[in-house]
């Protein structure tokens, strides 16, 4: 058994068909076959986004004054360590306007689920993830990826690997995704479903040291999106659990914005 397919199991997400003894693809295989796959559904979404794009715009403009567009610094792929903390790579990911342009007059805050910032199309677009249409351009020009750990502010990202072990290797080897296996897998909140494999280990994931007044801190969430994002990482190790996973993903992300889950 692949470490790969250990990290899917912990997460209750495992191909169906378990292969054990395969030729092991290089790491230039899988990502040649990945940028591949980000150049062509980069190039379908913007197309076909088109028309979306204008009706976007005009009711993101006549819900609330401000920019059309968003633009936000956000941490990329893992570059390694500098007097014991961790360096990543930086780009600025853009993406259709959904907060009050005042969102953040007192610093970065991640956002929440029923957060007052929001705007009401912002709310919407948030909700089927087409605030994210924008960045098949970071994906075409190589900042993003189409699946990948979700990107985070580089403010937040630094106390959150303070906060979370190893929440830094997330990025290792990876660039961040529109879409990913945390995304299609969990609530808006980044809480498991209730009665999935996840849901069960609440107990060590939730305020493990159960210290008073940390109920509900942004780590809570972190460690639950960290287990998937460990497991899509490992799958990169192994070409057939890579490429089995990556068209899952893409599969499943049409009906997570159908149905307005997902973050």
């Amino acid at each position: 058994m692949t470490i790969s397919s250990i990290g899917l199991e912990r997460v209750g997400y495992a191909p169906r068909q378990r292969v054990l003894i395969l030729p092991r693809f290089s790491a230039l295989s899988v990502g040649v076959i990945k940028r591949a796959i980000d150049l062509c559904v980069a190039l379908v979404g913007l197309v076909l986004g088109l028309p979306l794009f204008v009706l976007i715009a005009l009711a993101v403009a006549l819900d609330s004054r401000g920019p059309i567009f968003y633009r936000q610094v956000r941490a990329s792929a893992l570059r390694g360590r500098s007097r014991g903390r961790a360096v990543f790579g930086q780009f600025e990911m853009l993406k259709f306007r959904t907060m009050r342009v005042d969102a953040e007059r007192c610093g970065a805050v991640l956002a929440a689920e029923h957060d007052p910032r929001v705007t009401r199309v912002g709310n919407f677009l948030r909700k089927t993830r087409l605030d994210e249409i924008p960045q098949f351009w970071n994906v075409l020009v190589g900042d993003m990826s189409v699946v990948g750990p979700r990107p985070e502010r580089p403010e937040l990202l630094e106390n959150l690997t303070r906060a979370v072990p190893f929440f830094e290797e997330r990025m290792r080897g990876a660039k961040p995704g529109i879409t990913g296996l945390a995304q299609v897998s969990l609530s808006y909140s980044g809480r498991a479903p209730a009665g999935s494999p996840v849901a069960a280990l609440d107990a060590t994931l939730i305020n493990p040291f159960h210290l008073t007044g940390a109920e509900g801190s942004l780590a809570d969430d972190m460690r639950t999106k960290l287990l998937f994002d460990l497991a899509y990482v490992a799958t990169l190790e192994h070409f057939f659990t890579f490429l089995s996973t990556e068209l899952t993903i893409l599969v499943r992300t049409p009906w997570v914005m159908v149905r307005g889950l997902g973050r």
